[in-house]
């Protein structure tokens, strides 16, 4: 069983060394998916993985680890993301206070709730757009909610707000879509609204792909920030993978057997077997035969001769 398990991990690309200190610390019988957590544990890596980092000028990091070395910093940036596996936040400001709002009033707490809920995640670089009008005393026909939040999220340099002026009365805004998209695409971050941007999407065939890739929708549940657990579809990437600059992939199960032993679809069974060493899943007549040492073809045509025509 020893031997066995140890070939096992070995071919996983896992080291001698860790595999034996590992079923020390558990037991000879232990399960294979026990001895796999614990190695994931230990920060142990296979070494396909550590010969390629060394070989890549890419460098690959643990699983749930922050990268070391930092990245090429942002023109005009000092905050970068330290957590280093997080992508950049950039929220549309507008858009989530608005809809926070109900679309009546510009209620700021929205906000306040989109970036405690990227905080609470671990993200340190969080940006977010809002017109500077937005300072103004509120007006019957914008009504603001909570403006002091915007002083204060400005205070700790989370806060953006896009140029507006008045030229004769009138008022000039700049546009703050284009400085949301621009900003996410430099940072290869995350857009976190409900707008598609269609005008930017046309206009620029990069922003298109990454606004289509990277757009973060979401809701307010009972004053909840929820984004969805699946942002791009069914079918694409989880919340988790979706926000990580390293997707990590799901660990493999083994599902046991629910039939054990008396299990007789053999090597077609999709469950784990642990009584079948490296998994060599043979029929209950193959196996039996094996024992007796009949070899595999003359049990075939042994079956052939005696099946009714």
């Amino acid at each position: 069983a020893h031997q066995s398990k140890l070939d096992f991990f070995c071919k996983l690309g896992y080291g001698k060394q860790d595999i034996c200190k590992v079923l020390e610390n558990l037991g000879q019988e232990a399960l294979e998916d026990d001895v796999l957590k614990e190695l994931i544990r230990m920060g142990s890596k296979p070494q396909a993985l550590e010969s390629q980092a060394q070989s890549s000028p890419l460098k690959l990091v643990a699983r749930g680890s922050c990268s070391t070395s930092p990245g090429p910093k942002w023109l005009g940036e000092d905050d970068g993301d330290s957590s280093g596996h997080l992508r950049p936040i950039v929220i549309d400001g507008s858009n989530v206070a608005m809809s926070h709002g109900n679309k009546e009033v510009f209620s700021c707490w929205g906000i306040q709730l989109a970036v405690d809920w990227f905080r609470e995640r671990g993200h340190t670089y969080i940006k977010v757009f809002v017109p500077l009008w937005r300072k103004e005393p509120p007006r019957q026909d914008s009504p603001i909610a909570d403006q002091h939040i915007l002083e204060d999220l400005e205070k700790q340099s989370i806060l953006v707000y896009t140029p507006s002026r008045k030229v004769k009365g009138k008022r000039v805004v700049c546009y703050d879509d284009r400085y949301i998209v621009k900003v996410a695409y430099e940072k290869d971050g995350v857009i976190v609204s409900n707008d598609h941007y269609r005008d930017l999407q046309n206009e620029n065939p990069e922003w298109k792909w990454f606004i289509e890739q990277r757009l973060l929708m979401y809701s307010f549940v009972s004053n909840r920030f929820m984004p969805p657990d699946d942002p791009l579809g069914r079918h694409g990437p989880t919340l988790s993978n979706f926000l990580s600059k390293k997707p990590v992939l799901p660990e493999p199960k083994w599902q046991p057997c629910p039939y054990g032993k008396k299990c007789t679809y053999g090597n077609k069974c999709k469950f784990y077997h642990p009584e079948r060493p490296h998994q060599a899943q043979l029929s209950v007549a193959d196996e039996l035969r094996a024992k007796i040492g009949v070899p595999l073809s003359l049990g075939k045509e042994e079956e052939k001769r005696n099946r009714p025509p």
